[in-house]
């Protein structure tokens, strides 16, 4: 579709089309042609004006070489720069046509040439088109070119990149090509998104590794390492042990300043507590103390904590309406993301790297003839935090599992989305390096509201119920490199539409479904023995409780339970509270009675930046 175009800018860019085509015929031609450029002992006609027009440099040299004694044509020797025959007639033709043959291995050439020929609009276009390509292989080659050629937006739009992902640039062999300079316009950046410090003073000390002198560059850049952000233990039994600056007094002097720091923190702790006391009579500072502590360097003394340092473990609820991250240790709620392309029946899973994907729902395919019906098939973008479409689900279903190991997802058993239901026992894999579905070894046997979770790359089965509706006390383990199931000790209590996770290294299910109605019985699957143990039980009886492991704690949400109605009538209702587990006095207590936006969510223990989302 034409993008319409403003009736009074058209006939300026008549105009200027016109002009463009004009001047073009005439350079093809050889027509009024007054000036000519010579490269390396090729000439290239073409006019003085369109190169006047175009270029500071070139108005300039015309200029001062106009006057008498001129012939026809003016000649411009381009010998003393550092110009290629061919690049030249490039750039000469863009001025005639606007077209520019850029790539990968010749923009940067260009770019180099446009500067020093000052082409502003070539320079326009190449940095575009380097932005647009701009990425991990290549942010640091880019950010340098950004600074000889001074270019703000490019140098800082790598930069920027750098930082976001400084973890795997610093790994880079580029990495260590960069001079002491440029690596501490990086390092010295509050966005650097790194969850320790340690990893910003292990990049600085390969670096100056692979350094002929480093000590002088050294003392520089650890002057951006915020030292004060490290363990004191780390401080003072790694970083005292590089060679490089046991080696170095002057560095070390350095070092000691941090080390007083810290012990002037601690005793600032300890006074703190001491003023809790009766209070004493306070002494001044004495001027030795005083000295040293004007003495301190503002740079090794900065504690602003990193981006990275606002990565947090968080309760992931994803629902139809919002996908919203819970912090139980603050009880703070962050906004992530609209979650309109979300299904409202769907499972969730969570890799080992922390990416986030979601599957379920049902919609037709026009351009898939033999099977149009497709589920949703969703990844979250914790960068952007939208939700992104995914290669569709094949074989569309519901009452599913969802597993992860090797890299890839599984999305195992369940039941067809059509009028026959019919119970599954097909098992469909999603390759997350070629983004492309498969199928799996099938289960042993066709089952749906069954629990899948994902532990030392091994994918386990729980319960459900079979093609029967009866439930299931079965359990199976799927190894992704023999491509096989194997039976493992059945649970004691057969269950379908329970919480199910991996908490100690052994696997928790609670409450659910049983053939003769709701449950509030806890098992837990001891992985190394094969053997099942019962627990005291939940303090209510549910259906589709949500288990969560998040840093070492165990946390039981929402699900349903049957409530007496007014009429006496017991019917399910959601209950969107959270719970944890106390290992000391093994049992369950209650942290919130009712969380907002836990209704018909799916929950998954997460690692984000809560700087990338809006607290609520």
């Amino acid at each position: 579709m034409a993008i319409p175009v403003d009736p009074t800018e058209e006939p300026r860019i008549y105009q200027q089309t016109l002009l463009q085509e004009g001047l073009r015929d005439l350079l093809e031609n050889g027509k009024l042609v007054d000036c000519v450029l010579k490269v390396k002992g090729r000439e290239l006609p073409c006019h003085g004006l369109v190169l006047a027009a175009c270029s500071p440099y070139f108005r300039a040299r015309l200029l001062a070489e106009a006057g008498p004694g001129q012939g026809p044509r003016r000649e411009l020797v381009l010998d003393d720069e550092e110009l290629e025959p061919d690049l030249v007639e490039a750039l000469l033709r863009y001025l005639y046509s606007s077209e520019l043959p850029l790539s990968d291995a010749n923009v940067k050439e260009v770019l180099a040439a446009a500067s020093l020929l000052q082409i502003p609009s070539v320079f326009t276009v190449c940095v575009s088109f380097l932005h647009q390509r701009l990425g991990l292989s290549n942010c640091l080659a880019v950010f340098r070119l950004g600074l000889m050629l001074d270019c703000p937006r490019l140098a800082v739009a790598a930069r920027d990149l750098a930082c976001e992902h400084f973890p795997l640039v610093s790994k880079d062999p580029d990495f260590l090509g960069l001079s002491a300079a440029e690596l501490t316009a990086i390092i010295s950046s509050d966005s650097l998104n790194v969850e320790r410090e340690e990893l910003v003073f292990e990049a600085v000390m390969a670096w100056a590794s692979s350094q002929a002198a480093p000590a002088q560059a050294l003392a520089q850049l650890l002057g951006c390492v915020r030292f004060l952000l490290m363990p004191r233990d780390y401080l003072e039994r790694q970083v005292r042990a590089y060679p490089l600056l046991s080696s170095s007094p002057e560095l070390l002097q350095k070092i000691q300043q941090v080390r007083d720091a810290h012990r002037r923190e601690e005793g600032g702790e300890q006074e703190k507590e001491a003023k809790k006391t009766p209070a004493k009579e306070e002494q001044a500072p004495s001027p030795g103390n005083q000295e040293a502590k004007e003495e301190q360097p503002p740079s090794l003394l900065n504690k602003t904590p990193r981006f990275g340092m606002f990565v947090k473990d968080l309760i992931f609820m994803i629902n139809d309406e919002a996908t919203v991250a819970y912090d139980p240790t603050t009880n703070e709620c962050y906004f992530a993301s609209v979650s309109s392309k979300v299904p409202k029946n769907h499972s969730s899973v969570v890799t080992k790297q922390n990416q986030v994907f979601v599957a379920g729902g049902l919609y037709y395919d026009d351009s898939s003839k033999e099977n149009p019906l497709h589920s949703y098939f969703l990844q979250f973008d914790p960068l952007d935090s939208d939700w992104l479409g995914m290669p569709a689900l094949p074989s569309p279903r519901c009452l599913f599992g969802l597993g992860e190991a090797d890299n890839a997802v599984y999305v195992i058993g369940g039941k067809e989305v059509n009028e026959e239901e019919k119970t599954l026992d097909t098992v469909m894999c999603y390759d997350r390096h070629t983004f492309k579905w498969g199928e799996s070894d099938p289960l042993p046997y066709e089952v749906y509201g069954h629990s899948v979770v994902s532990h030392n790359e091994r994918v386990y089965v729980i319960g459900g119920k079979g093609k029967d509706k009866k439930c299931l006390n079965r359990v199976l383990v799927y190894n992704p490199q023999r491509f096989e199931w194997r039976e493992l000790a059945p649970m004691k209590i057969a269950r379908s539409l329970f919480g199910a996770a991996v908490y100690r290294d052994k696997i928790w299910v609670a409450t659910g479904v049983t053939d003769s109605g709701l449950t509030g019985s806890i098992e837990v699957y001891d992985i190394a023995a094969n053997e099942w143990e019962e627990m005291a039980e939940f303090p209510q009886e549910r259906s589709s409780l949500s288990l969560v492991t998040l840093s070492k704690c165990l946390y039981a949400i929402g699900g349903f339970t049957m409530v007496q109605t007014e009429s006496g009538d017991f019917v399910p209702t959601e209950i969107n509270d959270i719970w944890k587990y106390n290992d000391d006095k093994k049992e369950w207590f209650g942290i919130l009675r009712e969380i907002p936006y836990a209704s018909t969510a799916t929950f998954l223990p997460v690692r984000l930046n809560i700087l990338r989302m809006s607290k609520l």
